[in-house]
């Protein structure tokens, strides 16, 4: 009998669940159907967005996406102001956010500004203007390596060397030492502001309205700070219940967090970097990338921070091994991001890089000012923690007037 009453209670509870998605799935196909009548009382408008566009030999190929609510046909394409022949392919009728390639055959001039338009069927023309054509890049040996040595002068090296404040760190007091993680901590926030900043500015750049670019740029940064904030109580648990052998501890565990952290930032400053060679918007001078090695060299001390606490087996070799890996982790990704922005940019994962990137370094920065907290400083209050953490912020902004 009891099991017979444990049975129905069990079907009546997740009847009790299902019943309302029933309710919203009816709702939805009257809305979309027997509704719809009801419910068009105005004209939707078409919308069309050119993501992409790329001057190849004799060539401007465009990448257009429909980001209206209704199917489009492109009709016809013109370059400045006058209409020129142009071939799409699979096919000029596109369904909502379906894309396509205009292919418009043109003798372009390098560094010479063009307005690429493009009409749909019912006489509705969009534009985008490019301010100097540059030829599209190709995956060649040379840029490969090109790219790689950028990625290795703006990321890998910069974070290297300031790694080489640790032996520093690790011999001053306890009160200097919250200076330094809370320098850490304003360091880490200039670069989560700085993800945003860039993301919001290439999703009101690039990416259409329907997109909703900064509700699409908070939700990301809401569900990877989550996902890393789990993630990161769970490897620093494990730190703290493993023994002094182990390989993982809380200062080490940390400091993987925060490069992480930074090196999701890192991968969004690579595609950054590799989309601007691929438009042509940037030259390599000599002070660029001394700019760019001056703002990243502070990552590293970030590294340092916790590391510096480090004990045990955190000598010698082993200490040099793992400072090297975690340098690794934080610089390198600019190389891959600077691979991919050069060669296959798209704004939609750029946007959604630079979110993840700002979310992990808010979680890391959580991260730090708890283990502040249980060093000593309950309200993190004391001079020498509003003082780091002030001078994190303003050293990470003179740095980046260079860049």
């Amino acid at each position: 009998m009891e099991v017979s009453d444990r049975k129905q209670s069990k079907g009546k509870l997740i009847a009790s669940g299902i019943i309302p998605f029933v309710f919203l799935i009816v709702l939805v196909i009257y809305i979309f159907g027997p509704g719809s009548d009801v419910l068009d009382l105005g004209v939707p408008l078409p919308e069309i967005t050119m993501e992409k566009i790329d001057f190849v030999d004799s060539e401007i190929q465009v990448t257009v996406r429909n980001t209206g609510p209704i199917p489009v046909v492109i009709a016809m394409a013109d370059i400045n102001d006058r209409i020129q022949p142009a071939a799409v392919e699979p096919d000029g009728f596109l369904e909502r956010y379906e894309t396509a390639l205009v292919r418009i055959p043109f003798a372009w001039n390098e560094a010479e500004p063009y307005r690429i338009g493009l009409t749909i069927e019912d006489g509705t023309r969009f534009e985008k203007e490019v301010e100097a054509a540059a030829p599209a890049l190709q995956p060649t040996l040379e840029l490969v390596g090109f790219f790689a040595l950028i990625g290795t002068y703006v990321g890998i090296i910069p974070v290297m060397i300031g790694l080489l404040w640790l032996p520093f760190i690790r011999r001053i007091s306890k009160q200097k030492y919250h200076f330094f993680l809370a320098l850490t901590a304003g360091l880490l926030l200039f670069l989560g502001i700085d993800s945003i900043e860039e993301a919001l500015d290439v999703s009101e750049e690039n990416l259409a309205g329907s997109f909703n670019g900064v509700l699409l740029v908070t939700t990301v940064i809401v569900l990877s700070f989550l996902g890393l904030y789990y993630t990161g109580e769970k490897l620093v648990k494990r730190a703290v219940a493993s023994t002094a052998s182990s390989r993982l501890s809380k200062p080490v565990a940390i400091a993987l967090m925060i490069s992480i952290g930074i090196g999701l930032h890192n991968f969004g400053e690579g595609l950054a970097i590799g989309a601007a060679v691929g438009l042509g918007s940037i030259a390599f001078s000599t002070f660029l990338i001394v700019g760019f090695a001056l703002h990243n060299t502070t990552e590293g001390i970030a590294i340092a921070g916790p590391m510096s606490r480090g004990k045990g087996a955190m000598t010698g070799k082993s200490m040099i091994l793992k400072l090297a890996a975690l340098g690794l982790i934080a610089g390198s990704p600019a190389i891959f991001g600077a691979w991919i922005g050069g060669f296959v940019y798209s704004p939609f994962t750029s946007v959604i890089f630079l979110a993840v990137g700002a979310g992990a370094i808010f979680q890391v920065i959580i991260t730090i000012l708890r283990w502040i907290r249980e060093e000593g400083d309950k309200n993190l209050s004391s001079g020498s923690v509003v003082s780091g953490f002030a001078a994190g912020m303003l050293i990470m902004y003179l740095t980046s007037i260079l860049v």
